[in-house]
């Protein structure tokens, strides 16, 4: 056997499987790790996102610091990162657990950009997207349950939040997988962490947890 024949020999199905996979998980990071609402700070405003409002770099700062229309911009952004983020992983033909895994590092991404000094948001929309493609029929769930908090509490970034907990389960009842489940509640669980010391900050300053969770509008802003 030559040396051209050993150096081009074929990789095996094993190492190739696990090239995709390395590659869905990078660009998973990547994907999500893209500052949409940063730069629709800068463009706009000139202003830094993270250093105005709930200085959270996320579609609903934008919302109430920059405008409408630049808020839902950002937000179908956040939202097809996580669904892209998860299609391209399924592109490559990596297996469904695999597929899930790119589905939480591009949360990690939005939440830790490289070019942002690792400082991002935190992963709402993006969580939207992943959970929307991985369980579509879940969508009609998401957005009655959005809808009744929302009219509820008046409080926009909370009825979103909790909304997700619907696709919990839609993943059980539904599509009857364990994995989808799980992925949905380890979602919920960074959501979870990411945003209590913003609800610990809102608490101060209302004086109590009544005015944090009931609003008077959606545009109050603690």
């Amino acid at each position: 056997m030559t040396w051209y024949a050993v150096y081009s020999a074929p990789a095996s199905p094993e190492v190739t499987q696990f090239g995709f996979i390395i590659l869905a998980v990078i660009l998973a990071y990547l994907i999500g790790s893209f500052p949409s609402a940063y730069l629709m700070g800068r463009f706009r405003e000139g202003i830094d996102i993270r250093r105005v409002g709930s200085r959270n770099m996320g579609a609903m700062n934008v919302f109430y610091e920059i405008g409408f229309i630049e808020g839902l911009i950002v937000l179908a952004l956040d939202i097809g990162k996580g669904a892209g983020a998860v299609a391209l992983a399924r592109y490559l033909g990596v297996s469904e657990v695999f597929q899930l895994t790119a589905g939480v590092v591009v949360i990690f991404g939005h939440m830790f950009p490289p070019f942002l000094g690792f400082r991002g948001g935190r992963g709402g929309a993006t969580s939207i997207g992943v959970l929307a493609y991985v369980m579509p029929w879940g969508i009609p769930f998401y957005l009655a349950t959005f809808g009744l908090l929302l009219l509820i509490s008046r409080y926009a970034t909370l009825s979103y939040g909790i909304a997700l907990v619907s696709f919990l389960f839609v993943g059980w009842l539904f599509y009857h997988k364990v994995e989808f489940v799980i992925l949905t509640a380890v979602l919920l669980l960074i959501l979870g962490a990411g945003y209590i010391p913003r609800l610990l900050e809102m608490r101060a300053k209302a004086g109590d947890w009544r005015r944090v969770f009931f609003r008077k509008s959606t545009k109050e802003r603690l």
